[in-house]
Formats: C-alpha cells, structure tokens, sequence
C-alpha cells in the first residue's frame, strides 16, 4: 500500500525554510558557513483547540491565530541565527529562551490581528471618502473597496519585492511550495526533482489573503451603513467571519484543484504568488528539502510511537 498524502503546510524564513507537520514543527536555516541547522518544535494537542479545529468557519480563525503564533517563534529562531552571522555572536541561551519565544508568539498573534484591522479599516475609510459621495449602489461601493483594497496589497508586495532580503525570503517561499507539490507527486525529493516543480501552490496563504477581498466584497454586500465610521465598524466585526469562510473557500479550491472547470477558483490566488514566490537556487531548494525530510521524520516515529501504545498487551 502506496504512503498517505498527508496535507502538510510550511512558510519562508530568513535563509530558510518551516514546515508544520502533524506531530511537529522543523525550521531549517542556511548558516554563513554553508551548513544547515534546524529548529524543531513538538506541536502539543489541546483538545480545546481540537475541537474548534473541527468547526467549519470558526477553525479558520484557529488556524490562522495558530499559525502566527507558532509561525513567529520560527521566524524569531530564523533571525537569531542570521543576526549571529551577521553580527559575528551568538545569541545567548537566557535570549533564545522558550519565555522569549512565548513572548514572541504573543506578539506575532497581536500584529496579525492589528494588521487585519489596518488592513480593513484603511480601504473602507478611503473608498468612503472617494467614491461614497458619487456611488450610492452597495455592491458598486464594495466592489470599488475590493480593489482598493488588492491595489493597496500589490503596491505594498511591489516594495517589499524590492529589497534583497525580501527577494531571497520569496526565493524560500518558491521552494517551500516546491517540495510540497514533489511531495505530493510522489516523488523522491531530491534537487533536481524538487526543481522540475511549480512554484506555485494552492493552499498557500497568498491565495488565502486575495480570498479575504473576495468574500469581503461578497459579505458586506449584505450590511448597509450611515457612515463612514459605522462602514468601519461593521468591516471589523465581520472580519472572523470573512477569515472564516476564506478558509473554507480556500479549502475547496485545493480539492477541486484538479477538476477542469473549477480549477479556475484557485487561480486569483496563484497570480497573486507570481508576486510572493520567486524561482530558488539549488542551495535553498537543499535547506527547504532538509525542513521537510526531518519533520516527516518527527511525526513517523510519533505515529509509531502512538500506534505502539494503542497495540494491547
């Protein structure tokens, strides 16, 4: 019997690559000197959180507060080792502490949240003052909010794209994708393999974030306002609920990825990667496949382990 594809997810890091697994989380960085180091995280099962994560709409929220959560103690490991490099000193163990990890998921959590909002408020404030006074149909005025809103994204992927760090960052993202899709091919992940793959992928959260304007547009439509302020505040109190059903928009659009006419659902969200990702060097296909290879090796023995304690005596 052929090996489970298992639906696993990752993100770039600075010089390197995370991968979430069942049972784990791997980070693996390029040092200076050319070696690899990784970070690995055991993920810890809350039946709480389980549960939600079971609960359409609501465990898109989960996971995506988990994701930033978890996502910025990697991307702090990722920083401390690339500031080592840079700056010639190790980061001490009392910096690199699991409390200043917390800390760092906490802030993580709180700067998505923040950016949700700004992200939000701003397109309506400006869609209220430049196109209310002319517009009074409420799908139109939505409509125009929407690409605000995507033009304000691009603008702001158009800058970011420009600086080197940024450029490598979106180099990672390609091969992160890349191992995935050979993953999920079947095939042995090696370099050259690796590098026959797209770049581009559908569950990546670059679809996720043109989803969020889409189903926007669509939710509003349905909750008219008095003015600018009560746009404001219905935008934000609706925000889980758009979160929500762009998760599980995004979720049906990798299910029906290879179905010939609704593979077209997912493609907003593969242009928008054209931006995100960019082709990566041998070298960084090399760390993201190290990433993947040691998390999948995590969550086997974990499934081992578990199975060996289901076995009865």
């Amino acid at each position: 019997m052929s090996e489970q594809i298992t639906q696993y997810g990752g993100q770039a890091v600075i010089e390197g690559v995370m991968f979430g697994g069942i049972h784990s989380q791997v980070t693996a960085v390029r040092r200076q000197n050319g070696t690899i180091e990784t970070y690995e995280v055991s993920k810890k099962q809350i039946s709480w959180v389980d549960t939600l994560k079971k609960i359409p709409i609501l465990r898109g929220i989960v996971a995506l507060t988990e994701s930033s959560a978890t996502g910025a103690k990697h991307l702090q490991f990722a920083s401390d080792k690339f500031a080592e490099d840079e700056e010639g000193e190790p980061i001490s163990k009392s910096q690199s502490s699991w409390a200043l990890y917390l800390g760092v998921a906490v802030i993580g959590v709180i700067s998505l949240i923040i950016g949700k909002m700004i992200f939000t408020a701003l397109p309506a404030f400006l869609a209220s003052i430049i196109f209310d006074p002319y517009v009074k149909n409420l799908i139109i005025q939505n409509l125009l909010e929407g690409a605000i809103k995507t033009i304000l994204l691009l603008a702001y992927l158009l800058i970011l794209v420009q600086t080197p760090m940024i450029k490598r960052l979106f180099q990672y993202h390609g091969a992160e994708h890349k191992v995935i899709n050979a993953y999920e091919a079947r095939l042995e992940l090696t370099v050259e393999n690796v590098q026959k793959q797209s770049t581009l992928h559908y569950r990546c959260g670059s679809s996720f974030m043109i989803l969020t304007i889409i189903v926007g547009v669509f939710v509003y439509s349905f909750f008219s306002y008095d003015s600018v302020w009560e746009r404001i505040w219905i935008r934000l109190l609706l925000l889980p609920l758009v979160i929500g059903l762009s998760y599980e928009l995004l979720r049906i659009t990798n299910a029906v990825r290879e179905v010939r006419l609704l593979k077209y659902l997912g493609y907003p969200g593969l242009w928008l990667q054209k931006l995100t990702t960019r082709q990566p060097n041998d070298d960084q296909v090399e760390v993201a496949i190290a990433a993947f290879q040691r998390m999948h090796e995590l969550d086997q023995q974990s499934e081992n382990v578990t199975s060996q304690v289901a076995q009865p005596c």
